[in-house]
């Protein structure tokens, strides 16, 4: 089933097809866009500041972010400046790069076993992906034999309500929700009461999508995150935040304002089978350093999986260095 209930049908073959083949599809607009430019830039026989400043001004337009493109043609520079270098050199070196600055940050989510229940907070912008990754993540707790809660924070909205029931029949996971316009720190403290009451593993709360403009929304969040602490000490364990690729730039906002209102611990990023802005994942790694747990690249529950920054850096450029037959 797809995040939006229809079958998910997809192509034939698709269920087949591994992890690195699935991520450097879905990047495929965002490895076009940086692949196809280093192509039309590295037609002259070494490099020189001209193809240097093309280069940084291809990063910037991929959502690398200036800081990082700077700091990449710099070192390309430092390495190859006035040599020899075709395309693919160029690819080579900035998928190594790139893996260096994300490698710190590659951490994948795990439940203390000391926590019980283990309280994680979803935190993001509408229509990030907060409601369907709080599913996924279920699926994937409860495949490791773990109990699992899900708690209906959104109460703003209906719709997200009942998407978080539906994910909790699909799952077969209990969630403690309350009508539409109750106190959502009100919910959030009755879904730990409950968790703690039956013993559960983990407990994943659904917040309402907040503009980051939103002085209110944004400190209501903050409520909702003391009154978990007062029940629990240490809730929640980790804070979230969901990041919709297809923003770019206003991600790497998203992620300041966030983590002051919410000490967000980590990061997920949905969406990047439909965008070309996926680059905006390395600039968030190297400007905040925070953990990027998972990454989505489609709707179908297997298309969220653990981020591996080497596989995504090989994709993000354009490498073909994986999923291939052995020989």
């Amino acid at each position: 089933m797809t995040e939006t209930g229809k079958a998910d049908t997809g192509k034939k073959g698709a269920g087949k097809k591994g992890w690195f083949t699935r991520l450097k599809d879905g990047l495929r607009r965002s490895t076009g866009k940086i692949s196809d430019g280093i192509t039309g830039i590295f037609t002259r026989s070494k490099l020189d500041d001209d193809t240097l400043e093309a280069l940084e001004e291809l990063l910037i337009s991929a959502d690398l972010g200036v800081t990082t493109a700077t700091r990449l043609t710099e070192a390309l520079a430092q390495d190859r400046y006035d040599k020899d270098i075709t395309d693919e050199e160029v690819r080579r070196f900035l998928a190594r790069e790139v893996g260096a600055i994300l490698s710190p940050v590659a951490k994948p989510l795990t439940v203390n076993s000391g926590h019980k229940p283990h309280v994680i907070l979803m935190a993001g912008v509408n229509g990030a992906g907060k409601t369907t990754t709080i599913g996924k993540l279920a699926k994937r707790f409860k495949q490791e034999g773990k109990s699992v809660m899900l708690a209906a924070g959104d109460t703003f909205r209906a719709a997200a309500i009942e998407q978080l029931q539906i994910w909790g029949q699909r799952v077969g996971v209990p969630v403690v929700a309350k009508p539409t316009g109750s106190d959502a720190a009100a919910l959030a403290y009755e879904a730990v009461d409950s968790a703690v009451a039956q013993g559960v593993d983990v407990l994943l709360i659904d917040t309402a999508g907040r503009l980051q403009n939103r002085a209110e929304l944004m400190a209501e969040l903050a409520k909702v995150v003391r009154v978990i602490g007062k029940k629990v000490e240490g809730a929640p364990h980790d804070t979230l935040l969901v990041l919709d690729a297809t923003t770019g730039q206003n991600a790497v906002h998203q992620v300041e304002v966030f983590q002051d209102m919410a000490s967000i611990s980590g990061l997920v990023m949905t969406k990047l089978d439909g965008s070309a802005k996926g680059g905006v994942l390395v600039a968030i790694a190297d400007k905040f350093g925070l953990p990027v747990h998972a990454i989505g690249v489609g709707e179908a529950v297997e298309d969220l999986a653990a981020f591996d920054p080497d596989e995504f850096a090989e994709a993000l450029v354009g490498l073909d260095t994986r999923d291939r037959p052995a020989a």
